[in-house]
């Protein structure tokens, strides 16, 4: 019998995680002057949660956290975003194994890792996925689309990097590193 792989603590990661998203999309977002269009430091949470917990928690804290915090603050979801905030946690969540946060480093060599995919899947993500489903979905037009992508696409890229990356080297500094302990 297969085991089911969403442990408790994983649920409770991606409720907490969800909120934490809420909270950041509303109180710690700059606005760019393009329509719609943030600086948003939930990305570089959504970054952090999903090299922790993984792939399954990283799309669902993505999914939840932007769908309830249009909802709450808009009134309404805007899916093709939604989508695009699950396929970004769900995607960076991918690269937690080979990046092993967990073992307490988190060097030069990891962090060229996480920031390569991250760029890759934010780039798709933004630059082609969520103006292709603005377009199929809410028959918006392709410049405004396309320059919205652009820019959130860029500032996510710059804000993961940064607090991204910072997140995770603070909380690999939290972790035993293998090897550590001596006995004696």
């Amino acid at each position: 019998m297969k085991e089911n792989n969403l442990s408790i603590k994983t649920i409770v990661a991606i409720g907490i995680g969800a909120a934490v998203f809420v909270i950041l999309g509303r109180f710690a977002s700059i606005p760019t002057g393009i329509p719609n269009s943030n600086i948003e430091t939930t990305y570089a949470f959504l970054a952090l949660m999903s090299i922790i917990f993984g792939p399954v928690a990283g799309g669902l804290i993505g999914l939840i956290g932007h769908a309830l915090k249009d909802l709450i603050f808009y009134g309404s979801i805007w899916w093709s975003w939604v989508v695009v905030s699950l396929l970004v946690g769900f995607l960076i969540g991918l690269a937690s194994k080979s990046i092993d946060i967990e073992s307490g480093e988190f060097g030069t060599k990891k962090i060229i890792t996480f920031n390569i995919v991250q760029v890759i899947v934010q780039a798709i993500g933004w630059f082609l996925v969520a103006p292709s489903l603005d377009i199929l979905i809410y028959a918006e037009p392709a410049n405004k689309v396309f320059l919205q992508g652009l820019v959130v696409g860029i500032s996510n890229m710059v804000t993961v990097a940064v607090i991204g990356t910072l997140l995770l080297l603070l909380y690999a500094k939290t972790r035993v590193q293998k090897g550590s302990l001596d006995k004696e």
